[in-house]
């Protein structure tokens, strides 16, 4: 077990590494959905944005 685990590190660090990175875009969208932002909208100037009346519920 020790001598797959030593011949595969690379794989298992990659992987550990993605995971990471996916875990932290999930965490940071769920946030942005519980302040209430848009995960779409990010210019800044929605009111010539098509997508402002989807995004921005009144």
């Amino acid at each position: 077990m020790l001598q797959w685990i030593i011949s595969n590190i690379w794989t298992i660090i990659i992987c550990a590494v993605l995971i990471g990175i996916v875990a932290a875009i999930i965490i940071s969208m769920v946030r942005k959905k519980r302040k209430g932002k848009s995960m779409v909208c990010n210019c800044g100037s929605c009111g010539s944005c098509p997508m402002s009346g989807s995004c921005h519920k009144p």
